[in-house]
Formats: structure tokens, C-alpha cells, sequence
């Protein structure tokens, strides 16, 4: 059961190549404010100083289940520089949602996002999102208190960054992606906030909760301890999953309602599973997702909304050591190099 709900997926990327280093400065001090307290102020993650690590608390999530090593309460946002940051030039910002039962600030998430954009000149925000959040306001969180990671990220953290660092603080300068059940995040608020993103990605991301199989995944985070523990009741982020007693799940589902995106960058990104007989379990977590990315291009252009839809299939040609499955490092890798790459064509610079 904890593989087949792995459509989630998290982050599984190794290490690389070390980044140019800042300027031997300490990182940014970040004020309090939006509904944001600053628990501990920021951390460079390495010799590199690049990125950097803060913990903040927020009254719209005070409490959520937790993996190993986090703190109920106690959020960690992960920030990579441009090089030669200096507090001065202003930046466009990319949000960048992690996957579900994964951690914001993993070693593999600031690797594949460095190697993206050495020399590029963009900030890279990725904030927690839980390991069963799926970005979005909850239903019936229950004894946990609110968790309306939604307005967190959306009402709280960009305005946050925009006060705390030098961004180019409006639409044209925002960028939205995620992987897996960030994928889910991206698009849904994309689609409930297009006044705020000007480009919007998914990497193999779950669209589709129409879909019976995705919402057999999203149960299954709810009840499985590898997202987080306490586990919760199936009912608590989208309400219950069967008709009629459906209608947010419906509601919310980002692949039937993507007339809100009409005027972004868009980009879809899945393989189809390539050989199902090798690595099975990966290879039929991503094939189900290429089907949510099928219909949601699907809606797209019946709408009449254009958008990329990179269709990889068994990898072949997308990146070396790629074929096609779910939660692949060189597959994942390839994304967001070209989402950057797209990003970057359209983005408002300072």
C-alpha cells in the first residue's frame, strides 16, 4: 500500500557538482511579519552559501504531523540564491513544492536546484509542505488546528519573501512548479491565485483527483506513518472521497478547472513508466501519473490554453539515465533544468 500511494512521491536525487561560492557574507536577516514569526533566522546549508535554511511558525499551521527530525509547529523554508546576490538587485522568484513524505530542505532538493540555476539569475524558494499537506486548506484537520497550508504559503510566505528579500515583487516575476504531489500544489494555486504566478509547472505531478487511483493515493497518505505521524482520519484534507459527499474533492481537482491559467507559461512534465516489467511499482506509480497530465493537457486545450506538455515516455532522449519512471533523479533533474530554461524567456528581470 505504501508504494502504490507513492504517486506522491518525493524527492530522489544524489548529490552533484558544488556551485560557485557567495561572497563571504552571513545570509539575510528576515523580519517577522504577514502572520510569519521567525523561529530561527537563516543558516547557510554549506561552504557553497548559496542556499540557506530559517524556521518560521504560522498561526494558519500550528501544529501537523511530522516526519522523523521535524518539530510540530516549526516550519523549515529553503531559499537558493542567484550568485552574487547582494540585497540590491532585484530577482524573480521560482516556488518550488517538494513531494509528499519528503522534507523541503533534503540534500537532493538544493542539489538538483543549484544545478538548475548556476548562473542564472533567479531566487528559488522551497517552503514545508508537509509529508501529507497536499497545499491546500484542510477540510476537517480535527485535534491538529488549522491546516490551511494554502493561505500560509500563499497569503503569508510570498508576501514574506517579497518584504525579506530583494525579488522583483509582483505577477510577471513569479514562477510555481512541484514535483508529485507538489505538482498538485503547483497547479491548484495556480489556478486560485493566478493573480500572484506568470508560470506554472508540473513534474509528474497527481492532477487528476477525479481519478479514482488518485484518490485511492491521497487516502493512502492520510493513513500510512511514512507521510507523517499522527496519521489522520481519510476524511480530514478533502473531505470523504465517495458520492456525493465528494464535491471539494471534485472541487478542487486542478486538471477540470484550468481556465484561471489562461494568459500563464505552462509546462507538464511525465514519463509514461517506459518497460512496466522492470521496477514495476515506479514504473506504474509514473504511468498513472502521465495519465493526469494527459487529461489535464486534455482540458487545456479544449479551452484553448496553450501549454507544453513534455511527454518523455520510457525517457529516451529526455536525459541520460532516464526511462520514464516515477521519482527518478536524472528524469527530474532534466524537468527543471528545462522548466528554468523555460521560466527564464518570460520571467520580469529587475
Amino acid at each position: 500500500m505504501r508504494r502504490v500511494a507513492s504517486v506522491l512521491g518525493c524527492f530522489a536525487l544524489t548529490a552533484g557538482l558544488a556551485a560557485p561560492a557567495q561572497a563571504d557574507t552571513a545570509p539575510p536577516t528576515l523580519a517577522d511579519g504577514f502572520g510569519i514569526t521567525v523561529v530561527s533566522q537563516p543558516e547557510w546549508a554549506d561552504d557553497n552559501r548559496r542556499t540557506f535554511t530559517f524556521t518560521v511558525r504560522t498561526a494558519e499551521v500550528p501544529e501537523y504531523t511530522v516526519l522523523p527530525g521535524q518539530v510540530s509547529g516549526e516550519h523549515v523554508v529553503m531559499v537558493t540564491l542567484p550568485e552574487g546576490y547582494d540585497g540590491v538587485t532585484r530577482y524573480p522568484v521560482h516556488y518550488t513544492l517538494h513531494g509528499g513524505g519528503d522534507y523541503p530542505n533534503s540534500s537532493r532538493a538544493k542539489d538538483i536546484v543549484e544545478r538548475a540555476t548556476e548562473d542564472v539569475p533567479l531566487i528559488t524558494v522551497t517552503p514545508n509542505g508537509g509529508g501529507r499537506g497536499w497545499y491546500t486548506n484542510w477540510v476537517s484537520p480535527g485535534a491538529l488546528g488549522r491546516q490551511n497550508w494554502e493561505t500560509f504559503h500563499l497569503d503569508q510566505l510570498v508576501p514574506f519573501i517579497d518584504a525579506n528579500l530583494a525579488t522583483v515583487p509582483t505577477r510577471a516575476g513569479r514562477a510555481l512548479s512541484g514535483h508529485s504531489m507538489g505538482g498538485f500544489g503547483a497547479f491548484h494555486y495556480a489556478e486560485h491565485r493566478p493573480d500572484l504566478f506568470s508560470h506554472v509547472g508540473s513534474f509528474s505531478g497527481g492532477l487528476d483527483l477525479l481519478s479514482q487511483e488518485m484518490r485511492a493515493a491521497v487516502v493512502g497518505t492520510t493513513l500510512l506513518a511514512s507521510y507523517g505521524t499522527p496519521t489522520v482520519p481519510v476524511d480530514a484534507i478533502f473531505g470523504p472521497p465517495i458520492w456525493p459527499l465528494d464535491g471539494v474533492w471534485n472541487a478542487q481537482s486542478p486538471a477540470q478547472h484550468v481556465a484561471p491559467l489562461r494568459g500563464m507559461g505552462i509546462a507538464l512534465y511525465s514519463g509514461n513508466g517506459g518497460d512496466l516489467t522492470v521496477d514495476p511499482i515506479q514504473a506504474a506509480v509514473e504511468n498513472r501519473a502521465h495519465q493526469t497530465a494527459r487529461v489535464t493537457s486534455d482540458y487545456l486545450t479544449a479551452a484553448g490554453i496553450p501549454h507544453q506538455f513534455i511527454d518523455y515516455g520510457d525517457g529516451a532522449g529526455w536525459a541520460p539515465g532516464c526511462t520514464g519512471k516515477h521519482n527518478q533523479a536524472p528524469c527530474l533533474q532534466a524537468d527543471m533544468d528545462h522548466f528554468v530554461r523555460f521560466i527564464m524567456t518570460g520571467l520580469q528581470q529587475a
